[in-house]
């Protein structure tokens, strides 16, 4: 009843609640989906289409990474970004006999608008599913969504720093593939790229949690910058038209 009455509310200001068990249902057949995001990645990476990347929010290396395989089999180059601090201390530590990785302890943002993140109280972590440590924000409201009681989120202070300013800083003149997962702030980081940078790698970013106008400009960004793109389950799939017949599955 408390629900179907939160719904009623949220509709009446334009606003609609995203059943849970719609993120169960999407996650279940993502694992199941015969053309997923891990079908995709094998073809490319078999075809010797990535030899550089970058990852940001690359959270622990383990935890939902789908790149961890990819990377340490085919010794990719690759710059791996989390700003929290116990999950880049594992990342660095799972790729510790790796030498084709560079980290960055930072948050991606444009002119430092993320100074802190919110997190899941490492006490209280146990009360929740495992997918929990993955959804680290800047958005208080989306661990709330994800059914994370308010006092058990508390704040991490991080390093900032802007997509160019991390391409610069680590000397990046060439680039394959640009992954990213930051829980709701990828299309800002993917618009500043696409506004500031010359380089034309593939892009793939989580994109359900992006606002409906910052989706729009997102998409028109893309189009503008000619890129051909998809959606599988949770995620953006884009090609730069030169590189268009990577699309090619068979």
């Amino acid at each position: 009843m408390k629900d179907k009455f939160l719904k009623k509310i949220l509709g009446l200001f334009g606003y609609k609640a995203l059943d849970k068990e719609y993120y169960k249902n999407s996650r279940f057949l993502l694992s199941k989906s015969y053309l997923n995001i891990n079908k995709i990645l094998n073809h490319l990476f078999s075809k010797n289409k990535i030899n550089s990347l970058v990852q940001i929010g690359a959270n622990d290396g383990e935890l939902f990474d789908t790149l961890n395989n990819y990377i340490k089999k085919y010794n990719t180059k690759s710059l791996l970004v989390e700003p929290i601090k116990e999950n880049f201390e594992k990342l660095k530590k799972n790729y510790i006999n790796f030498h084709n990785i560079t980290f960055e302890n930072s948050a991606i943002s444009i002119k430092n608008e993320i100074t802190y993140l919110y997190k899941v109280d490492p006490i209280r972590i146990k009360n929740y599913g495992n997918h929990i440590p993955g959804i680290t924000s800047f958005n208080k409201s989306h661990l709330i969504n994800h059914g994370v009681k308010k006092n058990d989120i508390i704040t991490e202070k991080v390093n900032t720093i802007s997509i160019i300013n991390l391409l610069n800083k680590h000397e990046i003149k060439e680039l394959d593939l640009l992954f990213i997962d930051t829980e709701g702030y990828d299309g800002k980081i993917v618009n500043d790229f696409l506004n500031n940078s010359s380089l034309r790698p593939i892009i793939i970013l989580e994109y359900i949690h992006l606002k409906h106008n910052l989706f729009k400009e997102l998409i028109n960004n893309l189009e503008s910058n000619k890129y051909v793109f998809f959606s599988i389950n949770e995620n953006l799939i884009c090609f730069p038209t030169e590189k268009k017949e990577s699309v090619n599955f068979n």
